[in-house]
């Protein structure tokens, strides 16, 4: 029988039969990363807006179709922090924790993908001087991700949003939204599209939320970062295993590129592979 899983946001149960993602799901039980929000495999929500279910594409059904791009806005800044922590326990608002995966289109969890979230403070504001509510990340060997905020705030014409570019290794950026169910403003936001509707439940004074991207990706990269410089390494200064930080330059292929997110390179993360990483200088 297949499970009955409840909308956070709606009575009506949805039932939804066992995919290949729900299978590899409980492949990963034993992964660092907690895999179970409330009960419910993170892979198997029933989000709906009021038109109906959901598309397919967070739950990379047999049809693997990618999650959808939408816009970056204005506020996107590059040389965000390496971290999965904003917000601490005196920062203010509601604490939010958001897990998942990222997969591939052959609903393979793809480790090493790099993250990029930033969003709005409490009050609506985004820290275009700094990079409070800034941060990168990568996937781990499993596909999952982790991050700790807070709620974002409303500020005119938007509904609650959380901003992201992700990128597998050697791939293009999809950038895009994730949103939070049971918002009045999502029905009048123009850009809010219900298939990036995150689960979010409430936990205490805070919530959990999980999404999991799925990457127009069919190769899987390299699971285990690199523990030893390559024997021949490529021309130019650029060597996997090197701690690079932000503003650091190196040259590769006889080109000169800016480091524009601090990361250690890893095979398959070349400069001129990877724009979220390094500009051509």
């Amino acid at each position: 029988m297949d499970p009955e899983i409840t909308d956070t946001d709606q009575d009506e149960p949805v039932r939804r039969g066992i995919t290949r993602k729900n299978l590899l799901k409980a492949a990963l039980v034993a992964a660092p990363i907690p895999l179970l929000i409330g009960g419910v495999p993170a892979l198997a929500r029933a989000q709906r807006s009021n038109s109906g279910r959901l598309a397919p594409t967070p739950f990379c059904h047999d049809g693997d179709e990618p999650t959808i791009d939408q816009t970056e806005g204005p506020y996107f800044k590059p040389d965000s922090p390496l971290r999965t922590v904003l917000a601490d326990a005196s920062t203010p608002g509601v604490p939010l924790s958001v897990s998942g995966y990222v997969f591939g289109r052959s609903c393979q969890p793809l480790p090493n993908v790099l993250l990029d979230f930033w969003q709005a403070n409490d009050n609506g504001e985004y820290d275009n001087d700094g990079y409070t509510f800034r941060g990168h990340q990568f996937t781990n060997a499993q596909g999952a991700y982790t991050l700790t905020t807070v709620v974002p705030g409303l500020y005119p014409g938007r509904t609650r949003h959380l901003h992201m570019k992700v990128q597998a290794p050697n791939q293009g950026i999809l950038t895009t939204q994730t949103y939070f169910p049971g918002e009045p403003r999502n029905n009048t936001d123009t850009i809010f599209d219900p298939r990036l509707l995150m689960t979010v439940r409430q936990v205490g004074n805070g919530r959990e939320a999980s999404f999991d991207f799925v990457l127009d990706v069919t190769g899987v990269p390299p699971t285990k970062p690199p523990t030893d410089p390559p024997t021949d390494p490529p021309t130019g200064t650029w060597r996997v295993g090197t701690n690079y930080p932000p503003g650091s330059t190196a040259t590769y292929g006889g080109q000169n590129y800016r480091c524009l997110q601090g990361h250690t390179a890893q095979p398959g993360w070349e400069p001129p592979n990877v724009p979220a990483l390094w500009q051509r200088a």
